[in-house]
């Protein structure tokens, strides 16, 4: 079992010391958010609260997720950093692929490209782009991204996008690794077919293992059953030894912890955050 420290939306002065300390902990890897605006006037709800709350997102530091990615491989040797996850079908594929492709190369290919559909109408708004079909928009920018990260020339005809071919340098010397999110059947489906793996955004036990039951029947059906597949889950299982092993023989590969509310205020000073990773990292990967 990997582990993976999701510390978000904190003071981003925090961002750095806790990276280096994830590091030191033993930790695989460090999750970075994605966030464009807060719109003011907004009817939309955000789908991982009971009630669709969205007010917590008010004011949250939000940093870019290739800057923020990049700064912390700059002070990292091993930790991988994993976005959870980029809006892919607000961006511009050409300009997300160069981007992507120099993060990897500068980081000795530790970053983890963990793309979704955006659950915010207006971030497809203030973009410019077509909300209506952003889940086809999705799929042709991974066939973008998978192209031009070999190195060599590519171009691309399809329904959203056309691109003559172009050459872009440099390319990572692996595969950029492509984690799809979401619980719906279209993201499912998504990470079965095109997807090195899925990331789960949390939820009961339950729902979790119905959700994995479909990720199996659907890889089978794309017959990629036996190609290597990552599995990132958010579960209270994660938090102690039995818990990883019931996991592990779940076929999870990757347990996200976290140690504090995301959707509530942030009151942790930056040394309870560490020593929290810390004491977590003492108690379960040291002994695993």
């Amino acid at each position: 079992m990997r582990f993976t420290l999701a510390e978000s939306m904190c003071a981003p002065d925090n961002y750095i010391p806790l990276a280096i300390a994830a590091e030191e902990a033993g930790y695989t890897s460090f999750t970075i958010p994605d966030s464009i605006c807060y719109p003011e006037v907004s009817d939309s709800k955000y789908p991982y609260t009971p009630d669709g709350n969205r007010e917590f997102l008010d004011g949250k530091p939000f940093i870019e997720p290739m800057i923020l990615a990049a700064t912390l491989a700059a002070v990292t040797e091993r930790l991988r950093f994993t976005t959870f996850v980029v809006k892919l079908p607000v961006r511009n594929p050409v300009l997300t692929a160069k981007q992507a492709m120099s993060l990897a190369v500068l980081s000795n290919n530790r970053f983890g490209f963990g793309v979704g559909i955006s659950p915010w109408p207006e971030d497809f708004a203030i973009t410019g782009i077509p909300l209506a079909g952003r889940g086809k928009r999705m799929d042709e920018m991974i066939e973008i991204i998978r192209g031009l990260e070999t190195g060599e020339f590519f171009e691309y005809q399809g329904e959203h996008f056309e691109i003559q071919s172009i050459k872009m340098s440099p390319a990572p010397t692996k595969r950029i690794p492509i984690l799809i999110g979401g619980h719906a059947e279209p993201a499912l489906r998504r990470a079965a077919r095109v997807g090195d793996g899925w990331m789960h955004a949390g939820g009961d036990a339950e729902t979790l293992n119905t959700l994995l039951g479909r990720l199996a029947e659907l890889r089978v059906e794309y017959g990629r059953e036996k190609e290597p597949f990552e599995i990132h889950v958010i579960s209270m299982d994660g938090y102690t030894l039995d818990g990883v092993k019931r996991l592990e023989d779940m076929g999870i590969t990757d347990a996200i912890v976290g140690f504090r509310n995301a959707y509530e205020p942030d009151t942790t000073t930056l040394d309870h955050k560490i020593g929290s990773l810390r004491g977590f990292a003492e108690n379960v990967i040291a002994k695993l």
